[in-house]
């Protein structure tokens, strides 16, 4: 799942609807769950299926193009909502924090699941790095006008076997410190990222630090 359009529909529905007098964020963060509730249950047949990296990535996201393409018309006229930094909509926000984690957690099961060997040292990395990929992919999406969406689904389709590749290089150690830097990249200059990486270090509350 990816939260540009996830904000997009909701602050276009929150316009017209007043359900029990729930604000514009409350509606956004229920469609959240329920659109990625969605997107993963479509996926399991290809989670269930495939082993390979390629063809899970590629799958996921057709699949989440698929399931967002009812909301696609209303995807440019609302990009503000999900652009702005500051906003509880950001899908870096506290607020957003249960969302983003699942969406976050799926890109994980593609890469446990299928038969890439992947470092240890990496394993909290690069599912993080696949998720903000999907979020690229959907602002491509927002302005794609191609029919059926389809440049987007060429997009997912050779990126995804891009990543696939980039994912299998990393087993050299030398290449490591590389996709390292990429993600420590991202964490510093792309809003909230920084917040989320730290948000992900931090032990949960009476947990107690793993001693050396």
């Amino acid at each position: 799942m990816n939260f540009l359009c996830l904000h997009l529909v909701c602050c276009h529905r929150s316009t017209v609807l007043d359900i029990g007098g729930c604000s514009k964020e409350h509606l956004v963060q229920g469609f959240y769950d329920r659109i990625g509730t969605e997107h993963r249950a479509a996926a399991r047949e290809v989670l269930d299926r495939e082993t390979d990296l390629e063809a899970r990535m590629a799958g996921v996201l057709t699949i989440w193009l698929d399931v967002a393409a009812p909301y696609h018309e209303f995807a440019a006229q609302f990009f503000k909502n999900a652009a702005d930094p500051d906003s509880p909509l950001s899908p870096f926000s506290p607020e957003s924090a249960g969302a983003r984690d699942a969406a976050v957690a799926l890109q994980r099961e593609v890469l446990a699941g299928s038969r890439a060997k992947v470092p240890d040292e990496l394993a909290d990395a690069l599912p993080e790095l696949m998720w903000l990929a999907h979020m690229g992919l959907v602002l491509y999406w927002v302005f794609d006008r191609s029919e059926g969406s389809e440049r987007t689904r060429r997009l997912a389709e050779r990126g995804s076997r891009l990543t696939a590749r980039g994912v299998a290089f990393a087993r050299f150690r030398v290449l490591r410190p590389l996709v390292r830097e990429v993600h420590e990249l991202f964490a510093e200059f792309l809003p909230g990222m920084a917040e989320v990486a730290a948000s992900r270090k931090a032990p949960a509350a009476g947990t107690a630090t793993p001693r050396d």
